[in-house]
């Protein structure tokens, strides 16, 4: 009785209830958008690599390394010898090893050097494989497959001739123009650095550099084709590899080996653990955000305490006829709770659909723009958060209960003064 009571009181109330639940649940979409996206976030920050046991390179620290192999920022203080990579892909523990070369880029985006073998090996997320919006893997000379945002943001496709750049600036006067690449494929979106990256082979990234002293093309020197295919363009150095082993026991053995092994000092990092040093770097980030929305959510409920309040003193006559009509104090105290559980669960119930509404329709676009891979899944600690809200809620409806609770039938029949 009294659930039907307060929403047809509500409904008398309709346009205010109807700003009250609105705002509730603009500040619930937020919160829960954030909450969301702060989940994806970290469970595709720890899952931007994964299904490799070990990363190495040359010796530094491992979140910088981490840095320049995985998320392409930065630059490797010093490259490791092919020969060492060689050593290390031979091991009998090692499964699969994929080299990565970096070092050049294209109007801002990172240009890696790597094998065939890295399309195939590659995992993010729940172990995903990488696949093709269009076209292949590159498998010759001047073939480039591009990530999903370079295609994107350049408006490329296959078939086009690009140039690239040496070093890393968004412009670059040292080009490599006369050896133009193809695009040959472009792959779907990862929400992972994949997508602002340009893959090419070893023996390109050799043949680019073909004629070129300490970073400079030498002058009056142009290599043909024919000499190209000539040469030997297997690469002296290269930046990282990324090692699969064929047993997970034996990554702590490796690892140790890698450390101590006496041709140059390398570094092999386990990347789960470098990830976690790296999230605390931008944990604060992440808290900061969710303050916000918490303090927008507050801002929410404080809106519904202010009309719950405004709405005591316009429904003294209301009160006062149910008291004349039987009604105890503690039947217009839990009247006036019951309003408010109603005005909070609906705010609740709309910003979540809102929001998942959002997630359907436009998740693609939304994963595009943010570059976080979104899920459709409930994050564990967003039902903590909905409980929270709700009790707030509750609590922002004892204020105008215990009021409703005092009045008495003469307070509603006096007339204001």
């Amino acid at each position: 009785m009294l659930i039907g009571l307060a929403w047809r009181s509500l409904l008398n109330r309709k346009g205010a209830a109807l700003l009250c639940v609105l705002t509730i649940a603009i500040s619930v979409t937020l919160l829960a958008g954030v909450e969301k996206v702060r989940q994806d976030m970290r469970d595709g920050f720890f899952n931007t690599v994964s299904g490799t046991d070990l990363i190495v390179g040359a010796r530094s620290g491992q979140v910088e390394l981490l840095l320049y192999s995985v998320f392409h920022l930065g630059s490797a203080t010093n490259n490791i010898r092919w020969s060492s990579y060689q050593t290390l892909a031979g091991d009998s523990s090692v499964d699969w090893a994929v080299p990565i070369s970096l070092g050049d880029s294209h109007r801002g985006f990172r240009v890696v050097g790597t094998s065939q073998a890295f399309f195939e090996r590659y995992r993010y997320g729940d172990k995903r494989p990488l696949s093709f919006a269009s076209g292949r893997g590159f498998n010759g000379l001047h073939q480039v497959t591009l990530g999903a945002d370079v295609a994107k943001s350049l408006d490329y496709k296959a078939g086009d001739r690009i140039i690239l750049s040496h070093g890393l600036g968004n412009v670059s006067f040292a080009q490599h123009k006369d050896q133009p690449f193809r695009v040959v494929g472009v792959l779907a979106p990862t929400g992972t650095p994949v997508d602002r990256s340009l893959f090419v082979s070893l023996e390109s990234i050799s043949a680019i550099h073909a004629g070129w002293r300490a970073g400079v093309p030498i002058p009056g020197l142009s290599v043909s084709d024919k000499q190209l295919a000539e040469m030997d363009l297997t690469p002296k150095e290269i930046t990282a590899v990324m090692v699969g082993l064929k047993s997970k026991t034996s990554v702590f053995q490796l690892q140790r080996a890698i450390n101590n092994f006496r041709g140059e000092p390398l570094l092999a990092i386990l990347p789960g653990v470098a990830l976690q040093e790296l999230w605390k770097v931008v944990a604060r980030a992440e808290q900061a955000m969710l303050a916000i929305s918490a303090s927008v959510v507050l801002v929410g409920l404080t809106g519904m305490l202010g009309v719950l309040l405004t709405g005591m003193e316009q429904r003294r006559r209301e009160l006062a006829l149910l008291r004349a009509i039987g009604a105890s104090p503690h039947h217009l105290l839990f009247l006036v709770m019951l309003e408010a559980c109603l005005l909070t669960a609906s705010g609740i119930a709309l910003g979540l659909g809102s929001l998942w509404s959002v997630l359907i329709i436009g998740g693609d676009k939304l994963q595009q723009f943010l570059g976080v891979y979104l899920t459709l899944a409930w994050p564990p600690s967003l039902g903590w958060i909905i409980l929270a809200i709700f009790a707030a809620g509750l609590l922002a409806g004892l204020l105008p209960a215990w009021r409703a609770w005092r009045y008495t039938l003469a307070d509603g029949l006096t007339p204001n003064t």
